[in-house]
Parts: C-alpha cells; structure tokens; sequence
C-alpha cells in the first residue's frame, strides 16, 4: 500500500461516492475500483460498504482514514518543512477556534497572513471549544484558540488573554452594583448547553463558592441568549465583549461579579507530539501579537493581558 493508495482511499471516504472522488482526483472510477479492492485484498476485511446514496466507511474504513490521514499531513508537513529551510515559511497552517471570537479575529489575521507570509495557506474552522479540542487531539488542525486549557501531557496551552463575565439582563432591570453567585440563586438562568465550553466554566466557578447552578434555558447561541434576555425571560452570564454593543444601546443591563470578578483565560494551544513547523510557529506567533494589539486598543472590552507568564510560546 502506498502514498497515492491512500490519498485515494481518504478522497472516497470524505467524499462518500467513488464517482465524486474520482472527479476530485480526475481518475477513473474503475481505477479507483480497482485501487479499493487491492486494499481491501491486502488488509483481508471490508473498507468501504456501498448504499443508495454513496459509500460509507466500515469500522476498519475509518480506522484506515484516521491512519491514512495523519501520514499524508506528515508526508506533506515534511516536504513542506524542507522546501522552507532558509527561506520564508511555506505550507498549510490549520487552526480552530470558538465562534465567538471570529469576527474580532478571523478576517484580519487572514489578510494579515497573506501579506506576511504568502507562502502559507492559512485554514480556519470554527466550533465550541470542545470540538476544537477535539480536532486537535485528532490531529485534524495544528493550532487551537480555545476557552479552556486541556491540561494533557500531548497538549502544550499558552495563556494570551483573561476576559471578564458579567451577568446580563434586559435593560434597566438588572438593578446596579456587583454580583455574586449567591445572588443568582433565585432567578431564572438562560445558559449554553452543558456541552459549551462557558456552561463547564460557570459550573465548577459556581462550584467552588458553594453553588450549584441551574439553567431555566439552554441554548448554544450567544445571539439568541442575548434576545431571550432582552425580551425578560432570565438572566445570563456571558463575556463583556459580546454584549457591550447591546449595553452601550440601553437594550440590556450588566452587573460585574464582586471583586476580583469573574475571568476566564483564552489559550493557543498545540500538540507537543511532533515540533511545529517554521508555518505554525509564524502564524502561532502572529496571533499572539494581534490578541495583543486588540486588547492594548480597547476593541476587546472586558479583556486584559492574562496575569500568567507569557514566556513560551508555540
């Protein structure tokens, strides 16, 4: 089994249909027919099961596609790697991040990547921090922005920002002053999902003073908590940033948690299983350097330079 063997093998797994993959890779569908049973010969099971609306990959199908898939970024980090020796950084730099912070992010740090460094061709995915981790540890990106610090021994986080919480309600009714976890005991909660990255947060925040909190609400939807809020059907607890604009238009209220506040860390996260390229390590570098400027301009509300060391780096 070689290299283009299982470039062929992953197209028809990701695509679902050997006539798609075949017009991905322009070869003939018989050709990868072909291909498909020699492997199938070779590993003596089943790959690939045919139905109605394509194929889908059996249990040792997809153990092959996650096999394949890592030795094909492999092959192309190497090559890549090699080729950007004394010159500038070349190659493909996957990163994942938290919706919630690509519109401050996504678009600049593309363009501004492009202009530094054309040579690097610069992916971005979004999702819950959960399934970024996820990715990561999959080996499906190589960079990782994310609300919480996975703390495994395969996993290295690097601390950028801390970033305030404030408790939300709809405008003039969230009464003045500061907040506590206490107070929150007897209103009506609209909360992400126990899946959300921020929902873990505030469960083992409210855990440690004492507090069991509990949702009237749940929904994974930073715009449609904000609605539920301002209409008066609870209370919430988000990120500064997020609601400021809504805050600044009297259409909500914001209470500050009783010093010293309440502050969650945003991590660049990156595997430590192999080094990172000379790419990664540039794009790594350039987004530390423009979370930086975002906050020192006051475009992040609610964000300061997190109080651990920044020594380090990808």
């Amino acid at each position: 089994m070689d290299l283009r063997q299982l470039r062929y093998f992953l197209e028809m797994v990701e695509q679902g249909s050997l006539s798609q993959a075949a017009r991905q890779l322009n070869v003939a569908q018989s050709a990868l027919s072909f291909h498909l049973r020699n492997i199938e010969d070779e590993l003596g099971t089943h790959l690939l099961v045919r139905q109605r609306s394509g194929v889908v990959a059996t249990e040792a199908g997809e153990a092959l596609a996650r096999h394949a898939r890592r030795l094909l970024d492999e092959h192309t980090r190497g090559l890549d790697e090699i080729r950007g020796m004394g010159r500038e950084p070349v190659g493909t730099v996957r990163l994942g991040l938290p919706g919630t912070i690509s519109d401050k992010l996504t678009v600049e740090l593309i363009k501004t990547a492009r202009t530094r460094f054309p040579k690097i061709r610069l992916t971005v995915s979004e999702a819950m921090s959960g399934f970024v981790a996820g990715w990561l540890r999959d080996e499906q990106i190589d960079l990782a922005i994310l609300y919480i610090d996975p703390k495994e021994p395969d996993l290295r986080a690097q601390c950028l920002i801390d970033e305030e919480l404030v408790v939300i309600s709809a405008g003039g009714k969230g009464g003045t002053g500061c907040t506590s976890f206490t107070a929150l005991q007897d209103n009506k909660l609209i909360l992400p999902s126990p899946a959300h990255g921020l929902r873990q947060m505030l469960v083992a925040a409210a855990g440690r003073a004492g507090h069991v909190i509990r949702a009237e609400i749940e929904i994974d939807s930073y715009k449609n908590i904000k609605s539920l809020v301002g209409l008066g059907l609870g209370m919430s607890i988000l990120p500064l940033h997020a609601v400021e604009a809504e805050r600044m238009a009297g259409q909500l209220t914001i209470r500050r948690f009783q010093e010293p506040g309440l502050w969650r860390s945003l991590h660049l996260v990156h595997r430590t299983t192999r080094p990172p390229t000379r790419a990664v390590q540039a794009i790594a570098a350039l987004i530390d350097e423009m979370i930086m400027t975002i906050v020192a301009n006051g475009d992040w509300p609610g964000a300061r330079p997190t109080s651990s060391t920044r020594a380090g780096g990808v």
